[in-house]
Parts: C-alpha cells; structure tokens; sequence
C-alpha cells in the first residue's frame, strides 16, 4: 500500500489553494497570490513562512540562492510552496522547486499555478528527503 506524504496537512494547503484561486480568479499578480495564500493557510491554524532564505546547500554556495515562497509547517511536518501566475509550467518551475526540497531537506513540495482554468497542485516529493 502506498503512503501519502502528509496527507492532512496537504489537505489544508489544497484546501487554501483553492479558495485563494476562487476569490482571486485567474488573472492577478504573482505576489496576490501568495497574499491570499499566506492569509487563508494563517486562517486554517497553520504555521506559515514567507519568502525565507533556505540555508546554503553545499559549501560553496552563496547566501539567499534559494528563496521559496511559503514554507508551511503542520502537525505531520513541513512542506515547501512554491507559487507561479503564467499560462504554463515548464522544466524550470519543477527543477525550482526541487532544489527548495534539497536544499531545505524538506519531504514533500506543492506547485500551484493560479493562471491556470482549473487549479491543479502539483505533489513533488524529495526522492533524496534525509530523515
């Protein structure tokens, strides 16, 4: 049987997602977006992050290299939200998020893109996640 990652918490995140896209619609800004998320994921008891710089991953990288755009912590764990506002995703948006996983040691990672019709979050999980 497979196991879900965080399965509650995803619930919740899921949940914000789209309440922020139904009150929002599809054409506002980036930074609405995570505005809206930020207060909705607040609303429903979690703890949220915004815009924190992820420590350096490997020695000789710089400082603030990796910024994610919510980090959001919940009974079962933490998870890493990145938010996009563009008519698609590409290789670049998933190898974004992938690198916050690694580089926060994180499990799981959600991206959401508000400029689609219909909202579709998208579950990446850390295949290289150190317990």
């Amino acid at each position: 049987m497979t196991e879900i990652i965080y399965k509650k918490l995803s619930y919740k995140v899921n949940g914000a997602a789209f309440e922020t896209q139904n009150t929002l619609g599809r054409y506002r800004g980036h930074g609405q977006y995570v505005d809206k998320l930020e207060s909705a994921l607040l609303k429903n008891g979690l703890k949220c992050s915004r815009e924190v710089p992820l420590a350096p991953s490997f020695q000789a990288e710089k400082k603030n290299r990796n910024i994610p755009d919510l980090v959001v912590e919940g009974e079962e764990g933490r998870l890493v939200i990145e938010v996009k506002a563009k008519r698609i995703l590409t290789k670049k948006d998933y190898f974004q998020l992938q690198r916050y996983l690694a580089s926060g040691n994180f499990r799981l990672g959600i991206l959401l893109n508000f400029r689609q019709y219909c909202l579709k979050p998208k579950r990446i999980i850390n295949s290289e996640y150190k317990r």
